[in-house]
């Protein structure tokens, strides 16, 4: 199922800004060449939805990628936030795919769980954290799935995740799972497995100066045991920006539910940008 409204403004998006700067002869056309050149990028983006399992567990995933694209490319899973496999992640899933790498959104409560309510997702998110043997068979089984598709080049696997899906990443890649990069967004970095030896991942987290849920001790803690194995990593505190931040919907759950969640554009932009210079440095 594509969707093609929303990618069709992504692309739009991305035209117009790399085109700043351009002259038209006539500044109608330049403007319906954009949008047809968005249309059909867009309809280039392929989405599959796909079933995995482990042993005990049953688990859904989407698949994003552009099939204009011929040649095998990096493979990049994405690691939801504490509410579960949602659209959400399936957005940054179409947004990879545009970069022209495919994506897998993944899940790791099983079964496509979804929590409606923050006691729900922390117990969730509690019960895989607590069971890393679990939670490791569910990721590469995810990996696994991702390597064998027909448009990705297996020995290029990189990972991001959002909030839980941060620290999911990041505790991957600390387990020596096959990464070559890992990207965490408003991520907890007090982990069940901290950085060791088996870490040979490039990594990056970008979390908000003004979230409450990442305290500097465990900043300090984390980035002293990074340094202490002289991984290849960098840390980015985005000031003012509070949890959630790279997620629209962050406001609305922060006044529902009572919590210090906040969209903030500029650090998602950001952020963004950020990711895009870790894998363009890590594939090419």
């Amino acid at each position: 199922m594509i969707r093609t409204n929303q990618i069709i403004l992504i692309f739009a998006f991305l035209l117009i800004v790399s085109s700043c700067g351009q002259k038209s002869d006539d500044s109608g056309s330049f403007e319906e060449t954009s949008e047809e050149a968005a249309e059909d990028m867009a309809e280039s983006i392929a989405t599959e939805e796909v079933t995995y399992e482990t042993d005990t567990t049953s688990m859904v995933g989407y698949i994003a990628y552009n099939e204009s694209i011929e040649d095998k490319r990096p493979g990049i899973i994405i690691v939801h936030e504490w509410w579960g496999h949602n659209e959400y992640v399936r957005e940054r899933a179409d947004m990879l795919a545009g970069l022209g790498y495919t994506a897998m959104a993944i899940d790791m409560y099983g079964n496509g769980k979804q929590a409606a309510h923050p006691e729900d997702a922390q117990k969730f998110s509690g019960m895989v954290m607590s069971n890393i043997d679990a939670a490791q068979a569910r990721f590469k089984a995810a990996m696994d799935m991702l390597k064998d598709h027909h448009s990705v080049d297996s020995s290029k696997i990189a990972a991001i995740g959002y909030c839980f899906g941060g620290s999911v990443v990041l505790t991957m890649a600390n387990a020596g799972m096959d990464l070559d990069a890992v990207a965490a967004f408003h991520s907890g970095v007090q982990l069940p497995i901290m950085p060791n030896e088996d870490l040979t991942a490039k990594v990056l987290v970008c979390n908000g100066a003004a979230d409450p849920f990442v305290t500097p001790e465990s900043v300090a803690a984390f980035t002293s045991a990074m340094d202490e194995i002289k991984a290849d990593y960098k840390y980015v505190a985005y000031e003012g920006a509070k949890h959630a931040f790279t997620s629209k919907g962050a406001d609305s759950l922060g006044q529902k539910f009572e919590l210090p969640l906040e969209y903030n554009a500029e650090a998602d932009e950001q952020s963004w940008d950020e990711l895009q210079e870790l894998l363009n440095e890590t594939f090419n």
